[in-house]
């Protein structure tokens, strides 16, 4: 199983509680990628938002610039928010991140679980869906073909149109992130996409019936059952003890949850809860080293298979040095524990 960190280049606090600067916050997030290769993990993701308190809006820049400081990490989106994109030049950044790289890039491409985008790039929400399907009905057909023909409702028609350049490796990798649609779930099996799921709370067995739908329909469209992969992303946080995790983890996380609560209408967050989804089939993977790769496994197991695991831990406003150490106890004690275990 692939081990690896997403990060939505959040602006953290410092010990005295003072913002970052933009610099600063920016400086951390590529050390804490250099990390991640160091110790041996498979994969780094940058998400993409555009709102205040995050610098993840150009994710293909942030990922180009630690191709440069890195050898074998594989760098990725997490997600590429496609519904407010051009498929163009998303494949173009994406290709020449991959020649960078030299094939070391990928794409997971999502509708996204903000809608500050639309109104930004002058989109109508009620076209939440349908924007999303026609543009990866267009990225799909940019990766397949070098002279593109192509048309549809939301962008300019495409008569045979050179896209360049074109990446490393053939096929250029693209992941479905999805979340609780099970329209997605069946779309991404359809196509013979990778899978990735974004597990955020609740019980992470209950998305055992949607993976099956994945897989169901990918099976019936033909595709064999090593193309059908499927990842986890999960929120996430590894001290050397259970009782530091912890103790690290839930103050800045009780605060982020409750604050995205009051946007959609969620409880605020309670330790209650908290303890509950760090529980053995809570969604939240907090503690120490054995605990954590322990609760990996369930989770594999609980979805019938997973090839990819990546641990989300901006959410709790932890400080550089504490993120550098846990990256380090996931890479190096982790990641071996999981795979060791699992017999690969």
């Amino acid at each position: 199983m692939e081990i690896g960190i997403d990060s939505f280049a959040a602006m953290f606090n410092t010990d005295s509680g003072n913002s970052l600067s933009d610099k600063d916050s920016m400086a951390q997030l590529l050390e804490r990628i250099e990390q991640a290769d160091r110790c041996g993990l498979d994969v780094f993701g940058i998400g993409e938002h555009h709102r205040k308190g995050f610098l993840d809006s150009a994710p293909a820049v942030i990922l180009a610039a630690a191709a440069g400081r890195t050898k074998r990490i594989r760098l990725t989106s997490a997600v590429t928010v496609l519904s407010a994109a051009d498929p163009v030049r998303v494949f173009q950044n994406f290709a020449t991140l991959d020649l960078v790289s030299q094939g070391r890039a990928e794409m997971v491409v999502g509708r996204g679980s903000f809608i500050e985008s639309f109104p930004l790039f002058g989109l109508a929400l009620e076209d939440y869906d349908a924007l999303f399907s026609e543009k990866l009905s267009l990225l799909l057909t940019i990766r397949e073909n070098e002279f593109v023909t192509w048309s549809g409702k939301f962008r300019p028609a495409l008569k045979d149109q050179p896209v360049y350049p074109r990446p490393l490796q053939d096929p250029f990798p693209i992941w479905i992130g999805v979340g609780g649609t099970p329209e997605s779930f069946v779309r991404a099996g359809r196509l013979g996409l990778p899978l990735m799921v974004a597990v955020i709370g609740g019980e992470t067995h209950r998305f055992r019936p949607l993976v099956d739908l994945y897989r169901e329909a990918g099976a019936k469209a033909g595709h064999s059952p090593e193309r059908l992969k499927v990842g986890l992303h999960s929120l996430g946080y590894v001290g050397n003890t259970t009782k530091e995790a912890v103790d690290d983890f839930y103050p800045g996380y009780a605060a982020g949850m409750t604050k995205i609560g009051k946007e959609r209408g969620w409880p605020p967050m309670t330790r209650s809860s908290f303890d509950a989804q760090r529980g053995n089939r809570g969604a939240l993977l907090v503690g120490g080293p054995e605990e954590v790769a322990e609760k990996i496994l369930r989770h594999s197991e609980a979805l019938g298979g997973i090839s990819r695991l990546t641990f989300q831990m901006d959410g709790a406003s932890l400080p550089h040095e504490t993120l550098m150490r846990s990256i380090e106890l996931i890479g190096e004690k982790v990641g071996p524990m999981v795979n060791g275990k699992a017999g690969v």
